[in-house]
Formats: C-alpha cells, structure tokens, sequence
C-alpha cells in the first residue's frame, strides 16, 4: 500500500508501539557481521525486552554469547546455521544464560526475528536448558476454546522458563474473546494477514511485517480480518513472582 510522503502507519506511544515495515532502520550490531538489524522494541521505549529483525545474507555471520540474557531466535524466512545446527523457515532456538553462540547465514536470503531479556533465577529451580524446535511439529490449540483462534507454545511452561513465546493463528473474523488487560509484556512480529489491533483505546489496521510493543495492564484486542488466516509470534514473561 502506498502512503502520502511523510505518512506512515507506525505509532510509538508511551505504553504501545506498532512499527510498520516502511519505517525500519537499521542498526549496526556487535557482532553481526554483513546482516542488518532492526531494533524494533527495547528499553529506549521502556519495554523489558529487546526484539530485533535481523536479515542475514549468504555471507553474514554472528558471534556472541548471551551472558546474563535469554534469547529466543526464530527463523522467518530462508535458512541458517546456529552452533552447527542447520535451522530453516519455521524452526526456532532458545539460548539460555551463559551461551556461546555463532550463526551463519546458509541461504540467499535469511530472515529472523529475536527476543531478548535478562532471565530472572528462582529459588529452587535451575535455569533451563538450550531448546531447538519447528513450530510446524508443534500441535495447535484452540484458544479458550475457540477452534478459529489457535495457539503453539515454543518452550515448555515449566517454572523454570520466564519467557513464554507463542504463535496465534486466527481465520478470518476470529478474534480475543475479550479485551485483555494484564501484568504481562508482550513483544510481537506478524507473519501472516492482516486485522486490526485494539492497544489502550486506539485502534489499528495490522499485517504481515509489523511489529508490536504492548506494555504490562496496556488493554489489547485483536480481530483477524481479509480472506487469509493472520498468525504472529509473540513473547510474553511468565513464571515469576508480580512486581
């Protein structure tokens, strides 16, 4: 779609942000060589997590480790190596604290998406281990109840994980069964269709590219509108104790 010069659908507001393709910028990133990142949420804008959008070319490379973070990688499109695992559109990888890692692009064209955080320990348990998986081995479910709106958990939801990153499949006309309001951060990339997404008491049109910053207790709606199903992955922190 076409906009007027200086029009965009991006909105950043104190407790959402929805960034749309056509107002990325890249950013130069330690240790990602030959790729360009887009820092799309990240505490600049008061968020609790980083996400980025990375494209990796044939020739990129990454090298790193993730210290005191946790990062989930998941590939959008194209295909990589992560430590030595071949990895392609769909797959994803959960580095926990303490990780070296290095990537490589493996295909023309790679892209991927990143969520980021510091991982918070809890008494009694043990921070968990790496976790590589394909989201389409991953069984969908129907969200609460819903069979138009379905839900694929990444990682395990086990007290021992703090970040929780799912994919949301709605068909056309689905939509939240109500407007949530809730303690939990959301960071989010639409792979697919289009809607429109209700954040506070503004809402907006949605689709294949954006992504969004949804704060904790910010209220959120989402109907899935077009003749296409529209799907996107999302991080939210769980597990731990309210502050």
């Amino acid at each position: 779609m076409n906009f007027p010069p200086g029009s965009t659908r991006t909105v950043i507001q104190p407790r959402y942000a929805v960034i749309a393709p056509d107002s990325r910028v890249s950013s130069v990133i330690p240790g990602w060589s030959g790729c360009a990142a887009q820092v799309q949420i990240s505490a600049a804008m008061g968020a609790g997590l980083v996400q980025l959008l990375v494209d990796v070319p044939r020739a990129g490379a990454a090298a790193g480790a993730t210290g005191e973070d946790e990062m989930l990688l998941y590939i959008v499109s194209g295909a990589c190596s992560l430590n030595g695992r071949k990895l392609s559109a769909g797959h994803f990888a959960f580095l926990p604290p303490g990780t070296d890692f290095a990537l490589r692009g493996a295909a023309k064209a790679t892209q991927l998406v990143i969520f980021q955080k510091r991982y918070e320990p809890l008494a009694g348990q043990t921070a968990p281990g790496a976790v590589f998986g394909d989201a389409a081995k991953i069984k969908s479910a129907p969200f609460l109840g819903d069979p138009n709106a379905r839900l694929q958990m990444l990682l395990p939801d086990t007290p021992a994980f703090d970040m929780a990153v799912n994919i949301f499949t709605y068909d056309p006309g689905a939509t939240l069964p109500f407007v949530e309001s809730h303690i939990m951060e959301h960071g989010m990339l639409f792979l697919g269709g289009a809607g429109i997404y209700r954040l506070g008491g503004d809402w907006h049109p949605v689709q294949a590219g954006d992504a969004i910053w949804i704060a904790p207790y910010c209220e959120q709606w989402f109907v899935a509108m077009g003749k296409t199903p529209a799907r996107y992955i999302y991080y939210k922190d769980v597990n731990r104790p309210p502050r």
